[in-house]
């Protein structure tokens, strides 16, 4: 679960909902009309978070705060725990938009390589993507082409989503967001804006006494959509 102060409130935002943005924008990229497998890409863009669905639907809730976890706060072990779910459920339909979400898992908690908690949730994970891309009859090296793709429109949809005003780095794009318009520099982006539009809800930025409380105000709150656009940005 993404969650966003805002103005006296919280808008939620499942890790699903921002996937389905990061898809819509991976299309505008320069050079993805053109790749021949962008209907993979596309694929693992648009459910690279789908192992997250359970947990966002129960929420990880910390009653010592009374308020709900994001995707960040949740415990390790939560995190190593859906990355296998998503690449089971895409590799039926693309075993190698199934190599690329393994791929994103494994470049996001990089961080953690080297630690006792994490090592084995590599080795897993390479593995099964390394299976996976045998399966597909495409090299890794193909894989690592590709990826940035997933891993930048995911960073913009990210930025986007959180409202970042700070800019974050990867793969040699500079992403940050300032008044509803997220910016990427170099951009992969056409000339004119790209509309974004994100699925939210939103309940009272307040401590919540139990997890059925929150849940019955996120139950009870309308669905809106957080607007804005993707454009590029200008070189400093």
């Amino acid at each position: 679960m993404i969650i966003r102060p805002q103005h006296g409130s919280l808008l939620f935002i499942t890790q699903p909902d921002h996937a389905a943005a990061a898809a819509d924008l991976v299309t505008q990229f320069d050079g993805f009309a053109a790749n021949p497998r962008r209907g993979d890409i596309h694929l693992a863009a648009f459910e690279h978070d789908c192992g997250w669905r359970e947990l966002d639907e129960d929420l990880v809730f910390d009653g010592a705060t009374g308020k709900a976890l994001d995707f960040i706060g949740v415990p390790a072990a939560s995190k190593r725990s859906v990355w296998p779910l998503a690449i089971d459920a895409v590799a039926p339909r693309s075993t190698y938009a199934a190599a690329l979400i393994a791929e994103h898992a494994v470049f996001v908690y990089s961080s953690n390589r080297g630690t006792a908690d994490w090592d084995p949730f590599f080795d897993t994970i390479e593995k099964r993507r390394d299976e996976l891309l045998d399966r597909s009859g495409v090299p890794l090296e193909t894989l690592r082409g590709d990826y940035p793709l997933v891993g930048v429109a995911d960073l913009l949809s990210l930025a986007f989503c959180h409202g970042w005003t700070e800019t974050r780095q990867r793969f040699g794009r500079a992403i940050r967001c300032e008044h509803g318009a997220v910016t990427m520099t170099p951009s992969l982006l056409p000339a004119a804006p790209v509309p974004v539009r994100v699925r939210v809800r939103r309940v009272p930025a307040q401590r919540y006494a139990s997890l059925r409380d929150l849940r019955e105000a996120l139950g009870g709150a309308p669905v809106e959509f957080l607007t804005g656009v993707a454009r590029g940005g200008s070189p400093t």
